[in-house]
């Protein structure tokens, strides 16, 4: 009991600490109802269409908070890998379906690499470097995020050989960033989605 106590206040405190959604916060205080703006998405990418890319990067850095604090702080504390995992997760669905939105929410791309950097900065940094390439090639944020995510998981799970609920992270987390991306693939497939 003692044990189980700070593992549920930690998973708790990762799903709240994910629903905060920053990117709605920064574009209300200037007056501007993200969710009715570009893709209605409340994350950087749809905040550097409404705001410009210097309030984008203050949204990416705070959502990436979101997703780096519960993990690195379960492993500083020395929670076992199964807490730490389901902390990492509860972040990423907190974004996805936040508590303060009615259970509206992002794509968990930026809390996702938070996850990532607290989990290994390495494979996170490799991730971001694939995001950021194909963003560059192609305009597409969708495909780069997709690419960078599965690029991050899949290195981290062969290179680093964590515990199994660690392979459940970074290959949930993945998974749930993807099926959070159906429409974008759609329109992929079809050659239809919007540069930015």
């Amino acid at each position: 009991m003692n044990a189980l106590l700070p593992a549920l206040c930690l998973c708790v405190g990762a799903y709240v600490a994910g629903s905060i959604p920053f990117g709605v916060l920064v574009a209300r205080a200037k007056g501007v109802d993200l969710r009715a703006v570009g893709s209605g998405n409340i994350g950087a990418t749809n905040v550097a269409r409404a705001l410009g890319k210097g309030w984008a990067i203050a949204v990416l850095l705070g959502d990436a908070a979101k997703g780096f604090v519960p993990v690195w702080l379960g492993r500083r504390l020395g929670f076992s890998a199964a807490p730490v995992a389901i902390a990492g997760l509860a972040a990423i669905v907190g974004h996805m379906f936040t508590l303060f939105l009615r259970g509206r929410g992002g794509k968990g791309v930026a809390t996702s690499l938070g996850v990532a950097l607290a989990l290994s900065p390495m494979a996170a940094l490799l991730g971001f470097g694939v995001y950021v390439v194909v963003f560059a090639a192609t305009r597409l944020s969708s495909l780069g995020s997709l690419l960078g995510v599965w690029t991050f998981s899949l290195f981290f799970v062969v290179r680093s050989a964590p515990a199994a609920p660690l392979v459940g992270l970074a290959i949930g987390g993945a998974t749930l960033v993807t099926l959070r991306h159906r429409q974008n693939i759609t329109r992929l497939l079809r050659g239809e989605e919007k540069r930015t």
